[in-house]
């Protein structure tokens, strides 16, 4: 417990972990083929960003692929009332959210009603709405003038907010930043020892605290010790929680007045990880966590072909939170920045090529 130090900024990988003796407890394994080979997932991935967004959005452009293009299967299709309401349909089956679809059938009808149109006319339409509703959004970090950045990272269980975090440490130690983790959430042992392994394979420092002890402890203890280091970046975890455990969104407010008594403007950056599967109760969640954590920005996880990516659209919509970041599958370097020309050109592209 306690304090646990590698003082490396740029480790070589370890080599594997000893078998454990008989009987002996195991820790969490990571996720991912790398960590069942006993090896670090640190190795990159080989395809390009455009050919992984693709991969990831796969659910997202098959609705389209089949949706959108079957509205053309009859030759000369007129733009009406019936062709309209088709399109809406499978605008809002990719999770995009009524009001971006109803404004790309806007956008359609005003344009183009009682005109017989292919579908290049309409993927230009879907293309210049979501680009015009993901303009503000940005993959900037908000970081400290001075001393080390704070970054508060919440998210209901299961969404991947551990294994992001991992992912943004990787992103800062390959920079050779100093990183000082706080596992802040105390009631699971294997959350923490999770982390800890994590840390331990990429050359971070992480702060822990007993098992069921005050998370807002371990935060501070965090802070305090990316001071004393001079640490550029603290990522602190904080419990997995549902939007409606008011309690635990209460201690999410807690830790940020707990944080800010050593480092005034911090935290710096609030991120919510949201997995991509999520669907429209990622709105809901969304919801919750900023009014309690005054979520700044929000990693999308596990954007790996099995999600319907269009909600990043009404989230970044209602909630004025951009996008930061994308997991696009489970290694430590599978984390990128947003982008949304590179998203929708990926959606878009992935959605309108034929069929094998």
């Amino acid at each position: 417990m306690g304090i646990f130090s590698f003082g490396r900024k740029t480790p070589s990988p370890p080599p594997a972990p000893p078998e454990p003796a008989a009987g002996a407890r195991q820790a969490p394994p990571l996720p991912g083929p790398e960590a069942r080979s006993g090896q670090p997932p640190l190795a990159e991935k080989p395809r390009g960003l455009l050919d992984r967004l693709k991969a990831g959005l796969a659910k997202t452009a098959q609705v389209l692929r089949t949706d959108v293009r079957d509205l053309f299967k009859r030759e000369g299709r007129l733009v009406d009332e019936d062709f309209l309401e088709e399109l809406r349909g499978a605008l809002v089956r990719t999770d995009m959210g009524p009001a971006a679809a109803e404004a790309i059938v806007v956008d359609v009808r005003e344009r183009l009603r009682a005109r017989v149109v292919d579908p290049d006319v309409v993927l230009d339409s879907i293309r210049t709405q979501l680009l015009a509703r993901l303009q503000n959004t940005t993959a900037t970090l908000l970081t400290a003038a001075t001393g080390p950045t704070v970054i508060l990272v919440t998210g209901v269980n299961g969404s991947g907010k551990t294994t992001s975090i991992a992912k943004l440490a990787r992103m800062f130690t390959r920079d050779g930043k100093r990183v000082v983790l706080g596992a802040g959430d105390t009631f699971r042992a294997a959350a923490v020892e999770q982390l800890s392994m994590w840390a331990d394979r990429l050359g971070a420092e992480i702060v822990r605290g007993p098992q069921g002890s005050d998370p807002a402890s371990v935060a501070h203890k965090a802070v305090a010790r990316a001071l004393e280091t001079a640490a550029e970046i603290c990522i602190i975890d904080t419990a997995g929680r549902l939007q409606t455990q008011s309690n635990l969104m209460q201690e999410l407010s807690k830790i940020r007045r707990v944080v800010s008594k050593l480092i005034p403007d911090a935290p710096h950056e609030v991120l919510l990880v949201i997995d991509a599967t999520a669907g429209q109760n990622a709105l809901s969640q969304a919801k919750g966590f900023k009014e309690a954590a005054g979520c700044t920005g929000i990693v999308l996880a596990k954007l790996d072909g099995s999600a319907r990516g269009g909600v990043i659209v009404p989230v970044t919509e209602q909630f004025g939170l951009p996008v930061k970041f994308v997991g696009l599958g489970e290694s430590a370097d599978d984390l990128e920045s947003f982008s949304p020309e590179r998203f929708v050109a990926a959606l878009l592209e992935g959605a309108f090529q034929p069929d094998a």
